[in-house]
């Protein structure tokens, strides 16, 4: 068969699809998505803005979280098949560009769970928990053995992982109700921050500031799909659970960060400790039980982001699992489901050992943590936003060029309606990818005054060389595999 055909599977990927199992129905996949992509990890991050910050979240939930949601709320009922963003990038553009889009995807997560994920759980235990040194042994095991239980827990039968997600998502839900719930009380007690008008008054600093980390908050509701072929009903389910999973990331990004703006100082926050310390403070109210809480909310604050970082562990290791499974990921070798589980596990262990590699790559630098988790977190940045600069054009081509496909749930109005969706949430895909990737330059054309070693805490060469090195890796390693995976993509039916 024609190596332009793009809507062909090879045999390897059909006989793959044939060992899954259909185990996820509408709550699975809601809960699923919320675990993965509302993330107590960018609460104080966001927040350290000040309250410009709410101002932005809400312009952003207006135009980009509802247009994008809509979009892949479209796309993932019409084009259901285990894969997801590989499948809809192939369909479109064809199997190099889909091999490109799924590792930028793809590798976004296991460096995403060994550098912010990592080092924020282990700051959290080390000032509330148990103490150890930052760079020491403790905090080397503790920030391994954190990423190898995300890794074991997406090797489980799905039937069984799914509700580690689930439950993480429970009790991230339980801790943000425990953290507002406390600090209306302190409020009552203590009265809030001084905010004035002037202070939600959108500013150009808080914009460059704000896109990246925002939009990186809010991508991903589309990511379920890697795990259609498992669904129950994924042309029925897909669509209601991306509209409610990003309606509830609107509700549960909102409230807790105008929480923390009416608690915390805004000099006082930032993006690692940010959250707990507005926790920590409110719990003052508990007087002698303060401790016991404070121990009680990390515990769940740990459990919920375990559950986040497993979620996305299973979702985006099936995508890449099926770009192999489809000849674009080094032949085939990592694209092998396993028969009696119906997971991917060659693509956990690799999620694993790469999650590792860049946790003791960022454990190099130097700085602190605060400062390390900010790198690390912009570099994540840079790799996922990079990925819907293919993945977002491909849905509207698809809109476009097969207009005849079934799509249970369909964009009101004509085609141009959803066109115009696309365009705008590209245009801020695009912008957030350039402030991710050269900072600073922005801020010089808008004559904002901007110093990156000092707002980050590393030299700037040190960034630069960590953030273009983790690209060129990414697109090199996409483009490799697919050279290498020719072998699989010359047997298809």
């Amino acid at each position: 068969m024609a190596e332009n055909d793009h809507s062909t599977d090879t045999r390897m990927a059909q006989r793959q699809t044939g060992r899954l199992q259909r185990t996820l129905g509408r709550f699975d996949i809601v809960f699923l998505i919320f675990s993965a992509v509302v993330g107590l990890e960018m609460l104080g991050s966001v927040s350290a803005e000040g309250p410009q910050t709410f101002t932005w979240l809400v312009f952003l939930i207006a135009l980009f979280l509802v247009p994008y949601a809509l979009v892949f709320a479209e796309t993932g009922s019409a084009f259901p098949g285990e894969g997801g963003v590989y499948l809809w990038s192939r369909r479109a553009f064809g199997r190099p560009v889909a091999a490109v889009a799924s590792a930028l995807t793809w590798i976004t997560q296991p460096v995403w769970v060994g550098g912010s994920m990592a080092f924020l759980n282990a700051e959290a235990a080390r000032t509330h928990l148990v103490h150890f040194e930052e760079g020491s042994g403790p905090d080397y095991a503790f920030k391994i053995c954190f990423i190898w239980i995300t890794v074991l827990a997406a090797i489980l039968s799905l039937s069984r992982a799914k509700w580690i997600p689930t439950v993480g998502a429970f009790f991230k839900l339980g801790f943000i109700g425990l953290f507002v719930a406390t600090a209306v009380v302190h409020a009552l007690e203590n009265g809030v921050q001084p905010l004035t008008r002037s202070g939600f008054a959108p500013t150009r600093e808080g914009f460059i500031t704000l896109i990246p980390l925002l939009l990186f908050a809010f991508l991903g509701f589309e990511s379920s799909s890697s795990a259609s072929g498992e669904m129950k009903d994924a042309q029925r389910d897909v669509s209601v659970s991306v509209l409610r999973s990003s309606a509830m990331a609107g509700v549960f990004y909102t409230i807790p960060v105008l929480t923390i703006l009416l608690v915390i100082p805004p000099g006082r926050i930032d993006g690692i400790s940010g959250l707990l310390a507005a926790v920590s403070t409110v719990f003052s109210v508990y007087g002698p039980a303060a401790p016991v809480m404070m121990t009680i909310a990390v515990v769940m604050f740990t459990l919920a982001n375990i559950g986040q970082g497993a979620a996305w562990m299973i979702m985006s290791d099936r995508m890449q699992a099926m770009a192999a499974a489809d000849g674009s990921f080094f032949g085939g070798f990592f694209g092998r489901f396993q028969p009696r589980l119906g997971t991917p596990v060659r693509v956990n262990l690799l999620s694993g050992v790469v999650s590792t590699s860049f946790m003791i790559a960022a454990m190099s630098l130097t700085g602190s943590s605060a400062a390390l988790f900010n790198v690390v977190l912009g570099v994540s940045i840079t790799t996922y936003l990079f990925s819907y600069l293919i993945v977002i054009p491909a849905a509207m081509k698809l809109r476009v060029s097969e207009p005849d496909v079934v799509r249970p749930f369909r964009v009101p109005g004509p085609d141009w309606v959803f066109c115009a969706l696309c365009l705008v949430t590209t245009a801020f895909v695009a912008l957030g990818s350039w402030v991710s990737i050269f900072p600073g330059t922005l801020e010089t054309l808008l004559g904002v005054g901007y110093d990156f070693s000092q707002a980050s805490g590393v030299s700037y060469a040190s960034f630069e060389a960590l953030t273009l090195g983790t690209l060129a890796f990414i697109v090199l390693l996409a483009l490799v595999g697919y050279i290498r995976g020719r072998r699989v993509r010359e047997y298809r039916d």
